[in-house]
């Protein structure tokens, strides 16, 4: 009986985990960028009351186990990387990657990450930044009489300049992809870093290694669906209530039995 209130609280407390992450996914729907992620679970070691026996050839062997399992747990939370929709702006900073890459950046801290928010700015040196001023990689800057601003799809950035007839090039945006995009890690602001199960980063021009192309105008829109998180939020919720109900009746039967003379 002890051991059914015990399981029972592991099923509640990943149903909670479940629910901060759909809570999450619910809160960024409107982040540019962003990647959901899903709860997934594991059960708990079983506790072995018998173990199976061997044939016996006179018969009355005990083929099967008898045990009894002891819960579950959150093995991990896994980021979907599929692509978002795109949402047009007709700001010619704001670029949409259409593909697996990300735009590489430079942190305050001298140290490297990953996004895929294309929605940059430039900063005090005409420089192209993150709208949190990370520099954008490899650094591209933008004279401040340019005008006609263009980022073709494989990336090359142009802009037109007083007294001259064409336009000059400014330099060439890159895409970085992973082995496993799914092992960053995020670390806010948009941001993700490389980790061990991501693999090393790979720098790409954009079209080949199927590392992406950019989409000048448009900005890539959250890949959270809000009707598929509300049907999983009501499964959650029906799942904890269970696992409450059994604690409940696990509490109703050692009553009774506490009441036995």
């Amino acid at each position: 009986m002890i051991r059914s209130l015990y399981t029972a609280a592991t099923g509640m407390d990943a149903q909670q985990t479940r629910m901060d992450t759909i809570a999450n996914n619910l809160a960024n729907a409107s982040t540019t960028g962003f990647k959901k992620s899903r709860a997934d679970f594991e059960d708990l070691l079983s506790e072995t009351i018998r173990a199976p026996q061997a044939p016996d050839p006179r018969g009355g062997s005990l083929p099967t186990p008898l045990q009894v399992g002891l819960g579950v747990r959150t093995a991990s939370t896994t980021r979907s990387f599929t692509q978002g929709d795109y949402t047009e702006t007709q700001n010619p900073l704001d670029l949409a990657i259409e593909g697996v890459g990300f735009l590489r950046v430079t942190r305050p801290n001298g140290t490297p990450a990953y996004t895929r928010a294309g929605n940059l700015r430039t900063d005090g040196e005409g420089r192209l930044v993150t709208q949190r001023g990370e520099l954008i990689e490899p650094n591209i800057t933008v004279p401040r009489d340019a005008t006609d601003f263009t980022v073709t799809t494989d990336g090359i950035v142009s802009a037109r300049l007083p007294g001259r007839v064409e336009p000059i090039e400014l330099g060439r945006l890159e895409l970085t992809s992973f082995v496993n995009p799914a092992g960053l890690e995020a670390i806010g602001g948009n941001l993700f870093v490389e980790t061990a199960g991501s693999g090393a980063p790979t720098t790409n021009r954009p079209g080949e290694n199927g590392a992406g192309t950019f989409t000048q105008g448009y900005l890539e829109s959250s890949n959270v669906k809000a009707v598929e998180e509300m049907v999983a939020m009501i499964t959650v919720q029906r799942s904890y209530e269970l696992n409450s109900k059994v604690i409940q009746t696990a509490d109703q039967m050692l009553q009774r039995l506490t009441n036995l003379r």
